[in-house]
């Protein structure tokens, strides 16, 4: 079992090593994902429909939350397991979470790549990285197969929903599915 263990750890260390490696080959190192974190959120704060949001989760534990979300892009970044925390569970109940809060969002993000990325790739990795996030967070966050079922009897709104099917939402939500629109077009 000791080895087991020892392989393991050497096994995780490589990875971090390679992911580290590939990162300052396109110009990323730790003190980028600071300044990446730091700046975006500066901007989140000051972006009319995000920042409300973003503030009144967080007025008070900005410090904490910046530390937790440069632990979460090291993470991603050089697999070095600095995060450990449960993203689904800290965005559900959110007041305020809207779909379209994700279109912002992954915007924002672009705009803070485009101003401060080392290198075109360095921007496409990150966003790359972030348009796969986004997306895992919004379908555990909004998704709800069952209101895709063609056989529901209660009418549907006919909206196109996620992923460019056809939203078989009530008749009675097809105004939110109308505004609401999906940050991953076909």
């Amino acid at each position: 079992m000791d080895n087991t263990l020892t392989g393991r750890a050497a096994h995780m260390a490589e990875i971090g090593r390679k992911a580290e490696a590939a990162m300052a080959d396109i110009g990323v190192d730790a003190d980028f994902v600071d300044l990446l974190v730091e700046t975006f959120y500066q901007r989140i704060q000051a972006h009319p429909t995000l920042g409300p949001v973003f503030d009144a989760r967080l007025t008070g534990r900005w410090p904490d939350h910046m530390a937790k979300m440069k632990r979460f892009w090291s993470a991603i970044a050089f697999k070095n397991g600095a995060y450990g925390g449960k993203p689904v569970q800290a965005h559900t109940g959110i007041d305020g979470m809207q779909p379209a809060l994700f279109t912002d969002w992954l915007t924002l993000f672009s705009a803070t790549l485009d101003d401060i990325a080392p290198t075109p790739e360095a921007k496409a990795w990150f966003m790359t990285s972030a348009e796969r996030i986004a997306k895992s967070l919004f379908l555990s966050l909004f998704y709800n197969p069952a209101l895709e079922d063609p056989a529901r009897a209660d009418g549907v709104c006919g909206q196109t929903g996620l992923a460019g099917t056809l939203c078989h939402h009530p008749q009675r939500l097809a105004k939110a599915c109308a505004t609401n629109a999906n940050p991953w077009p076909q």
